[in-house]
């Protein structure tokens, strides 16, 4: 490993934080948090994580000071289950509403931040499975306790079940295959981050309001590459988060995955490419046969150039009380 990364992975790397809930609140300073989980049709697993992180909003001085589901749509219960389990559910159409939604994970995120009002914001997939509440601690220590960090990175032990073994892979299959050579080749300063696409990080309301967002799977590789160019590497940090267990997606669906992740980080990195949809090719009857998907390459602007974000009027907080 280059000399400069690895001075940068030992300054910034947090492999077992030892801060506590209390020390963070101490920590605060007048500071608000938002927790936000994006969701789209995760009825199975939106409920349990948001019973999970709602202990941490308990008390007159509070860690977390905003739960808050931004739905993507759904046509399940997710909404329903979200919001009985103590979260405040907003839909994507409801903020930044003279603007019409545009599909991917990455719309709801950017429009996450006009629908709170915190310092810092920390977002937690919707889809995770036996939920560690101990992720939102971990990953808002360095924001809180270090002055010039202002985005953490989760990384974790990823088991993937292939067929019936269950192997560990340190960033999965898109990261390994696609992202990490894409960062040796133009980024190479990024080389020390466990798991540039992870869903679960958090950042400051002034760093995030600042970067444009990439509707679609790119949003993580953009705003990781955004943040780097514009504030340096030193105000970026990751934390060990343990394990981290999720659905698995097929190749099929990682493929169309990666086509976006790829012109996002291309974008970035000043290179022009084609743009063109992605062809994948499904076995049918013993043929294989052709299936294209179409590059999504929509992108935010930064929130802050947005003119209704300055002029927003926010929702009132609601601190659910601790149960019994």
């Amino acid at each position: 490993m280059d000399a400069a990364i690895e001075s940068w992975f030992t300054r910034r790397t947090w492999q077992e934080p030892d801060w506590t809930p209390a020390d963070l609140v101490a920590a605060k300073a007048g500071r608000r948090v938002a927790v936000v989980l994006p969701a789209l049709d995760e009825e199975a697993t939106v409920g349990a994580i948001v019973a999970a992180i709602l202990p941490f909003t308990y008390g007159p001085h509070p860690l977390v000071d905003e739960l808050v589901v931004v739905d993507s749509g759904s046509t399940d219960r997710t909404m329903d289950i979200a919001a009985a389990a103590g979260a405040r559910v907003v839909q994507r159409e409801d903020v930044v509403p003279e603007l019409a939604p545009v599909p991917g994970k990455g719309e709801v995120l950017w429009r996450s931040l006009a629908a709170t009002t915190s310092d810092i914001i920390c977002y937690i997939d919707s889809d995770l499975i036996d939920f560690d509440p101990g992720f939102v601690p971990a990953l808002l220590g360095p924001l809180l306790l270090e002055p010039d960090v202002e985005l953490v990175k989760g990384f974790y032990r990823r088991p993937l079940r292939l067929e019936t073994e269950q192997a560990d892979t340190g960033g999965g299959r898109v990261t390994e295959l696609l992202v990490r050579p894409l960062v040796a080749a133009f980024r190479p300063e990024l080389a020390g981050i466990v798991q540039p696409l992870g869903g679960e990080y958090a950042g400051t309301r002034e760093l995030l309001e600042s970067l444009p967002f990439a509707a679609g799977y790119g949003v993580e590789i953009g705003l990781l590459l955004d943040a780097h160019a514009a504030r340096g590497i030193d105000a970026i940090g990751q934390v060990n988060l343990g394990v981290r267990k999720h659905r698995n997606r097929s190749l099929v669906q990682l493929g169309a995955m990666a086509r976006q992740i790829l012109a996002a980080t291309l974008a970035r990195c000043g290179v022009a490419e084609a743009g063109a949809a992605l062809v994948q090719f499904l076995q049918v009857g013993g043929e294989w046969l052709p299936t294209s998907t179409e590059l999504q390459v929509s992108e935010r602007p930064p929130m802050r150039e947005v003119p209704s974000y300055a002029t927003r009027v926010p929702e009132p907080d609601v601190v659910p009380e601790a149960a019994g």
